[in-house]
């Protein structure tokens, strides 16, 4: 038996419920703008905070902190308690998906043929226990930054080798995602950067970071994979900088590779932060731009400057960034992953089932607020009354192409003189208020 098989299912309570493992707001049936909270929030269980972490800060090197039965004894017979551990979890908590790392999943072997036997070997039981239970997969990935081999970066690495050895590495996690259905596959360059410009070459770099993002698009559209490809962006940690450092910076990037329409992005919360933005900012940057595809939920400290990968726990914060997503429509293949991990001296199992469940209560009540403030109206009505003049005559005008020169003589003919007009930022901040 499993370390969670004793755990409660947990099920649906409502917010009067003082039940510590039950959901408060997260009725995963309840319909709402059309579709359940499910299909809205499609939440994900991330493999390796919640099963691949030991407890171990900076300070705590080696023994895990934790007590798991798949810390310790032979590798491949660590992996499969691990993977059935993992899928006792996503029963009990009942959420829709999961997703992983290659390195999460399998340990790494002699060399990359015996780690893709191990990964096929564990992926292949995976696939198994996902027809059994529903569990579906959210996305999946290569780990490119724990291996030595990566310490000055895959795609960016200054040794071609390394390049191909990564490329290798990703050819055969994304054909296994497109095995098991993933609705994504998501890049994330944790290494993609440089720690001192004397000894980088960026345009190099990023040539190279290119030609890799295309070489994985080409094999997408070879294998038939229908899912969407997504970059995480990072201002950095473990780099000194990356080249995904937010949101915009990754449009500039695949502008520039003609890429912009083949790849998306996945937002984490603790990464906007990190960047110096908010995370409504990185949520309404990517859906004006084009490039929304799913979210890593989790929160930092505002007194840390790291990446802290908390769960999520003030439903206020989060509603202007659903309120956004919901008005561009929601998620097409993206979701709600927790990339989020329990305090190191929260140790017993059931306080990984309790952050989970403190985590989508969280997401789920933020969703209702932003809901009801999207259905009401009044928010969308008062920025497009701030931008009515967009529609008039002057406006068409200017988005069709006028002149400096026109746009002077009808200034100076007409007359102009325009007056400042309120920005109503106080009332609008109190009419987000009244649905939280």
């Amino acid at each position: 038996m499993s370390l969670y098989a004793d755990l409660p299912r947990v099920t649906y309570e409502g917010p009067e419920s003082t039940n510590p493992l039950a959901f408060r707001w997260y009725d995963a049936n309840r319909v709402v703008l059309g579709k359940t909270l499910a299909e809205h929030l499609r939440p994900a269980v991330c493999y390796w905070h919640s099963f691949c972490w030991g407890g171990q800060d900076p300070f705590a090197l080696g023994q895990p902190l934790f007590e798991r039965a798949w810390f310790q004894g032979e590798p491949m017979a660590a992996a499969r308690l691990k993977l059935d551990a993992a899928f006792d979890f996503f029963d009990r908590l009942g959420l829709p998906f999961w997703c992983f790392h290659d390195r999460d999943v399998a340990p790494e072997g002699a060399t990359l043929r015996e780690s893709h036997a191990m990964l096929d070997t564990l992926l292949e039981k995976a696939a198994r226990k996902m027809e059994d239970t529903g569990v579906r997969l959210l996305w999946g990935t290569a780990n490119l930054f724990s291996h030595p081999r990566y310490m000055g970066g895959a795609a960016t690495n200054p040794d071609p080798e390394v390049f191909a050895h990564a490329a290798a590495q990703v050819k055969h996690v994304l054909e296994w995602t497109h095995r098991l259905g993933g609705a994504n596959y998501v890049l994330w360059g944790g290494r993609e950067g440089y720690e001192t410009l004397l000894n980088t070459d960026l345009s190099r770099e990023l040539d190279q970071y290119g030609r890799f993002l295309a070489a994985v698009v080409e094999h997408k559209h070879k294998i038939g994979f229908t899912g969407a490809l997504l970059i995480e962006p990072k201002p950095k940690e473990p780099t000194k900088h990356q080249y995904d450092f937010d949101t915009a910076t990754v449009y500039g990037f695949l502008k520039r590779y003609g890429l912009e329409h083949e790849v998306k992005v996945n937002i984490e919360v603790n990464h906007a932060t990190l960047s110096g933005h908010s995370f409504e900012h990185e949520v309404a940057t990517a859906c004006a731009l084009g490039l929304m595809g799913s979210l890593d939920a989790n929160r930092g400290d505002e007194q840390l400057g790291w990446d802290t990968d908390q769960f999520p726990n003030n439903h206020v914060a989060l509603v202007p960034a659903l309120h956004a997503l919901i008005a561009h429509g929601g998620f097409s293949s993206g979701g709600m992953n927790f990339d989020a991990r329990v305090r190191r001296q929260s140790l017993d199992p059931a306080d990984l089932l309790a952050g989970h469940i403190g985590g989508i209560d969280t997401l789920a009540r933020a969703f209702l607020c932003a809901a009801a403030l999207h259905e009401s109206g009044e928010l969308t009505q008062a920025v497009q009354q701030r931008y009515a003049g967009w529609n008039g005559a002057l406006g068409q005008r200017i988005l069709g192409g006028a002149s400096l020169q026109a746009l002077s003589d009808e200034v100076l003919s007409r007359g102009l003189d325009p007056r400042p007009v309120s920005g109503r930022q106080e009332r609008l901040e109190n009419l987000v208020n009244r649905f939280v």
